[in-house]
């Protein structure tokens, strides 16, 4: 019995990974479960035995979603970097999700699932906050980050400005730079706000290895 639940779990995760594709794509509205069983090769019926609504599709995607995130963050506290490397891969992981949401898919969540979409939002911004919480701890401990830092304040700062960034299109048409050259000057500005001298001179030494893993991350 339980190999046959770890199967079904198994294939509705593969099933979830295209239809996260296929919402990039078309967008969430343009997709009723037809659109979506045909562009997956599947019959309706099989669809439904999966998920019983578009809405139910929609939470077991973000569930999915939150488990995976919480992997990723496992492995990443699991490595030994100090708090600056750390830091990066975690903001670096949030800019990517942001970057794959088009303006219309974050548009349509809020319109028309918006409870749902605030629910695992929020789930989501406070695993995040928690690990750039204790982040922030590591690195005093660690002589990166200065010990006169107000956490909750700069953990708050931070988050709006990694939620915010995909926001400022406009600004960056204007300014001329691209997604990528505005979240390295984020982090760069953000990192010598909080470092100590000593922490400001490892981030020296590792800014042209940042610049080339935003290269490698498009």
């Amino acid at each position: 019995m339980n190999d046959e639940l770890d199967n079904r779990d198994e294939r509705l995760d593969l099933m979830i990974e295209q239809i996260k594709e296929l919402f990039f794509e078309f967008g969430i509205k343009n997709l009723n479960m037809d659109d979506i069983s045909h562009k997956l090769g599947i019959s309706k019926k099989t669809l439904y035995r999966f998920v019983k609504s578009k809405e139910d599709l929609l939470t077991r995607m973000f569930e999915y979603d939150q488990k995976k995130w919480i992997e990723s963050m496992s492995l990443l506290g699991s490595q030994q970097d100090n708090a600056i490397d750390k830091l990066f891969k975690v903001s670096l992981m949030v800019y990517e999700e942001m970057k794959r949401f088009n303006p219309m898919i974050l548009f349509e969540l809020r319109k028309y699932y918006e409870p749902l979409y605030n629910e695992f939002n929020n789930q989501r911004m406070a695993i995040i906050s928690q690990s750039m919480a204790l982040n922030l701890k590591r690195g005093i401990v660690e002589e990166l980050y200065r010990q006169d830092l107000n956490n909750e304040a700069i953990v708050a700062i931070y988050m709006s400005y990694l939620v915010e960034i995909h926001n400022n299109a406009e600004v960056c048409k204007m300014a001329n730079v691209t997604f990528d050259e505005l979240f390295r000057v984020m982090f760069e500005n953000h990192i010598r706000a909080i470092s100590t001298p000593q922490g400001v001179d490892y981030f020296e030494q590792k800014k042209k290895e940042i610049i080339e893993s935003l290269k490698n991350s498009n």
